[in-house]
């Protein structure tokens, strides 16, 4: 049985223009490899031609296993979330009661998590420590360095 898996508009496009620059674009490239490896000789003894047989095996694993994905992908509709509450796709500013300093996290899917652009994973400990909370609620939320107090500022989408 299939998994599953929601993204967002652009976390689908993105899927789907890596697995067209895979087809159209490494998959010819690797071809090419192994026509000219083949055209060097004895293919026995010829670890050029060896070594692009097992780049293009690992290239078709990785077409199909992005061909699975994208098939079982489900766009989420952010018209239909509740904007009042911590949700999927929720932008959340929120205010560590330590050291007074606010931060902006907006929660996605776990593929699209990217730290450096404030998008984490809804399985991130922080993420799962804000959902289904509302502005003005104060958490405690369990991270590896221990226990930090939030307050909830501002949530949007």
């Amino acid at each position: 049985m299939t998994k599953v898996n929601y993204y967002t508009k652009e976390g689908i496009q993105k899927l789907k223009e890596e697995l067209e620059q895979l087809i159209m674009v490494e998959r010819p490239a690797i071809s090419k490899q192994i026509a000219e490896a083949r055209d060097k000789g004895d293919l026995s003894e010829n670890a050029e031609y060896a070594a692009a047989k097992d780049a293009q095996g690992m290239l078709e694993l990785k077409i199909g296993k992005l061909q699975d994905i994208i098939q079982n992908a489900r766009e989420l509709d952010e018209s239909k979330l509740d904007s009042t509450k911590v949700l999927l796709m929720s932008s959340v500013i929120i205010k560590n009661l330590k050291n007074n300093t606010s931060t902006k996290y907006t929660l996605v899917p776990e593929q699209e998590a990217d730290f450096k652009t404030g998008k984490i994973s809804v399985n991130s400990p922080i993420a799962k420590g804000l959902l289904g909370k509302k502005v003005g609620d104060m958490v405690d939320i369990h991270v590896p360095a221990g226990v930090i107090p939030f307050e909830i500022i501002e949530i949007s989408r």
